[in-house]
């Protein structure tokens, strides 16, 4: 599960192996050997792969099938709007 979710966020958000290497200081080796399940990545290493994609670890680990969005730096208006996408979307 923790393979797959990885590289479902990697895509989904248009990044290469690289690039979450990079980003995440490993090489591009760990990145594909997490994706293709061969080793996993230490619980340090956990943590950063979950705040890299704003998620939690327990949503990497296939614990928690809820997803969320990042809205830090967002009004509340733009909050609004983007729930009322969202909800246009659901229904």
């Amino acid at each position: 599960m923790l393979n797959e979710r990885i590289k479902e966020l990697r895509i989904a958000r248009g990044m290469s192996q690289v690039d979450i290497a990079n980003k995440l200081g490993v090489s591009k080796q760990s990145v594909s050997n997490w994706e293709n399940d061969n080793i996993q990545p230490s619980i340090d290493m956990l943590i950063k792969i979950s705040h890299l994609f704003s998620v939690s670890t327990d949503y990497l680990l296939g614990e928690d099938k809820r997803s969320f969005l990042e809205v830090t730096n967002l009004t509340k208006v733009q909050i609004s709007h983007i729930q009322q996408v969202i909800n246009d979307i659901i229904e």
